[in-house]
């Protein structure tokens, strides 16, 4: 059964942030709250993917972020960069930095490398399963810890793209990341009102032009 059938979907209306754009490109600063595509039902279709649309109408998705996860979000302008950008994530030239407030002290910095699958019967749950999982790997670097919250920040970079990845590499560290109605067991301990991800770099050569692109955007937590 699905998590949460209760859930209604009230996603902010706040403008689209766009914080980069070339021929080829655009890439917006999505909100938590916001779906990344459409969702299977009608009262679920509003998402990045449709605010990019109203403005640049043969957009193209090129990657996601989990509803509850703000951040970088980047689009196609048209097919050939679709293309292009997709080769790009699957040759992994892509880097990627999120930042995280996890439940606890969490020291120094190392790698997650358990592989990850989807629970069916808790979807859209993801876990891990070294017999069927698929591989998945994290990396992680503590930044501070907050003893009066007893949270710690910290800097996480994917080197695979998982549904769920970071959170569950995360829990499985022992350190959920606050606010995760999904992983965490108390969700309601966070000081934030949402889940504390967010997607804060991206760094890559533009794959038509060759050009070096860096975006970096402000932690709102």
């Amino acid at each position: 059964m699905p998590i949460n059938p209760d859930f209604v979907y009230c996603p902010p209306q706040e403008p689209l942030h766009i914080v980069y754009e070339d021929d080829d490109l655009v890439v917006i600063e999505k909100p938590a709250g916001l779906l990344s595509v459409p969702g299977r039902l009608a009262e679920h279709h509003d998402s990045a993917y449709l605010r990019v649309l109203d403005q640049y109408p043969q957009a193209k998705i090129t990657h996601r972020l989990d509803m509850a996860t703000s951040g970088i979000l980047m689009f196609a302008k048209h097919r050939d960069a679709e293309v292009a950008v997709s080769k790009m994530f699957q040759a992994r030239t892509v880097h990627k930095n999120y930042v995280a407030l996890v439940q606890g002290k969490l020291e120094g910095q190392g790698s997650v490398e358990v592989p990850l699958m989807t629970d069916w019967e808790n979807r859209p749950r993801q876990m891990v399963h070294y017999e069927l999982g698929k591989t998945a790997k994290t990396l992680y670097q503590a930044i501070e810890y907050l003893p009066q919250q007893d949270i710690s920040r910290v800097l996480l970079t994917p080197i695979t793209g998982r549904s769920h990845q970071l959170r569950v590499h995360m829990l499985y560290l022992g350190h959920p990341i606050t606010g995760d109605k999904i992983y965490h067991p108390e969700p309601q301990r966070s000081p934030l009102n949402r889940m504390a991800l967010h997607a804060n770099y991206l760094a890559f050569s533009q794959p038509l032009s060759g050009v070096p692109v860096e975006i970096e955007v402000v932690v709102p937590f």
